[in-house]
């Protein structure tokens, strides 16, 4: 299954097809794809919604999908990256900042219900996307305020929509404490600390939790686990009550001398001179 990348933090493409160009797919970006006409089967994830006209679908790395088209169809795709709306915090609003659009993005009833826009929220969202669409064309969208509040704009639109649905949103924010302490306490078996096993536990895509544990922490998870562990082995060794391979057991190492390549690696010396310090 292809995995489709991009680096420009925000690009927008809008195009017919009678037969969808991709396979099954997933993305490391974020989409949001309007249907501008035509009809057919969108299959996301396990799910297989209906689209007409009108629809609006959300898409984060977490998503695999693609469209199994009745009706010609002609689609507009706005996607971005993590960075584009964390590169904005100044210009969003106080409820963006504590609940991110990008986590608004991964909620599962956005990927079992085809959302139901009444008017006005209908045809607001259709000259939304419109001028989204017109700005691009004279532009870069990368760097405009007006888009950006154009495509919060969108979001609002969601979830008027969604509480006129009478849908239950789960909150999908991500708490910085639980991550430190999920961290801590599984430190001890490097299985369950590794970026896949820990993203899955917060059920979040891992390119996208390597992005956001960096930009949260300000430093790489990778950096973070290593320097926790080194110090936590620094603490064993100097309170002299344990071998250096109970110390390797207690962490993980396959034995004494693989704790002791980690260690100095690291510390550039071996446990046992550092011990003697």
């Amino acid at each position: 299954m292809p995995k489709l990348n991009q680096f420009k933090t925000l690009v927008l493409d809008e195009f017919e097809e009678e037969k969808f160009h991709l396979p099954p797919h997933t993305h490391t970006y974020y989409e949001i794809i309007y249907i501008k006409k035509g009809s057919g089967i969108h299959h996301l994830n396990n799910n297989l919604l209906s689209y007409k006209a009108g629809d609006l679908f959300v898409i984060s790395p977490d998503d695999e999908h693609y469209f199994d088209i009745k009706k010609s169809t002609q689609f507009t795709f706005i996607k971005f990256t993590d960075n584009y709306f964390n590169s904005k915090q100044n210009l969003t609003c106080d409820e963006f900042l504590v609940n991110t659009p990008e986590s608004f993005m991964r909620d599962k009833i956005l990927k079992e219900t085809v959302l139901k826009f009444d008017e006005p929220c209908k045809t607001i969202l259709k000259n939304t996307v419109e001028n989204i669409v017109t700005y691009g064309r004279y532009i870069d969208v990368t760097t405009s305020p007006i888009v950006f509040y154009q495509i919060l704009s969108i979001f609002g639109l969601i979830k008027e929509t969604i509480r006129g649905m009478n849908l239950q949103m789960k909150s999908t924010h991500l708490d910085n404490e639980q991550i430190a302490n999920y961290i801590h306490q599984n430190i001890y078996q490097p299985k369950l600390v590794q970026i896949k096993v820990i993203a899955e536990h917060f059920n979040i895509a891992p390119t996208y939790f390597s992005a956001y544990f960096k930009r949260t922490f300000s430093i790489s998870y990778r950096d973070y686990i290593n320097n926790l562990r080194t110090t936590l082995i620094e603490k064993r060794i100097h309170n002299n009550q344990l071998p250096i391979k109970q110390i390797a057991y207690e962490f993980g190492f396959t034995d004494e001398s693989h704790l002791s390549n980690y260690f100095k690696k690291r510390k550039n010396m071996k446990p046992t001179d550092f011990k003697k310090l």
